[in-house]
């Protein structure tokens, strides 16, 4: 395990509002998963919100056991999320509530260069069903929620990040997609700026959920910018794939899938295909 190295906070920090609401935090030349250092944290005692992030991770992960490659350049970042008084069913709630968040902290890094005004395909950011985040269609970046109860019953929540700021992987599982940088949309900045937004925006997206009282505003929000929504999806999972128009995120987030006949399918987890991709799951 990495120690926190704290001469390289002059080059990563917190946005204004994120310290404001109590955020901290902890800078790392190199760990194995900053999710698991963060986990870490929470087994000793710390609650939150505690951001742990890496110049490089060595051993990150995604969805399903995935393995995620960090390269030099890109955000690898965790937050330690304090969940007392939430509802069981409602952490996973977070997950949409860190998406819309970061594709907000995306637009506010590179909206005001050049180009960056919304109306170029080629820098269009959209949200994929779960935990995925696209840039034209590419996979940019992605999300990783993980639980845990330690003893005494306390629960601790971790949102990972993983962006790819100024590579993208070529190993990088994306169920066909492809995979885009910033960079290679013309952003020639570092992950820096982006912390910085990102820390803010989950601080206000958080305000808005309130511990889920208010989800439906976050699950608008997620909608907004939903991937493939009223397309032909089809969504595998181990060796079940149900095809079918994407039809929303229903309250609790889970994907509904309208099949033959508006027959209503209600999905907690799998991988999701598009188009051509849809057809060949």
């Amino acid at each position: 395990m990495g120690s926190p190295d704290f001469g390289l906070r002059l080059a990563y920090r917190l946005g204004e509002a994120a310290r404001a609401a109590g955020h901290r935090l902890h800078v790392h030349d190199r760990l194995g998963s900053t999710n698991t250092e963060a986990l870490e944290r929470a087994r000793a005692g710390e609650t939150g919100p505690l951001w742990v992030v890496a110049h490089r991770q060595e051993a990150g992960r995604g969805r399903r056991g995935n393995r995620w490659s960090s390269l030099p350049g890109n955000l690898t970042a965790s937050v330690l999320w304090p969940v007392p008084g939430i509802a069981p069913e409602c952490l996973a709630q977070l997950g949409f509530v860190a998406g819309v968040a970061l594709a907000g902290a995306i637009g506010a890094t590179c909206g005001t260069l050049p180009g960056w005004d919304g109306a170029d395909p080629a820098r269009s950011v959209r949200l994929k069903w779960p935990n995925d985040v696209l840039m034209a269609g590419a996979k940019l970046a992605g999300l990783l929620l993980e639980a845990e109860t330690l003893p005494g019953g306390r629960r601790a929540v971790v949102i990972g990040f993983g962006v790819n700021v100024a590579a993208a992987p070529e190993d990088l599982p994306t169920g066909g997609l492809g995979a885009t940088s910033l960079a290679a949309a013309g952003y020639v900045g570092g992950p820096e700026a982006l912390l910085e937004h990102l820390s803010d925006h989950l601080a206000a997206q958080a305000r808005i959920w309130n511990g889920g009282a208010n989800f439906a505003r976050i699950r608008a929000l997620w909608l907004a910018r939903a991937a493939g929504l009223g397309s032909e999806i089809a969504v595998a999972s181990g060796e079940r794939v149900l095809r079918g128009r994407f039809d929303t995120i229903d309250e609790g987030g889970r994907l509904v899938i309208l099949g033959p006949e508006n027959a209503r399918h209600v999905v907690t987890a799998g991988d999701v295909h598009f188009g051509t991709a849809a057809t060949a799951a």
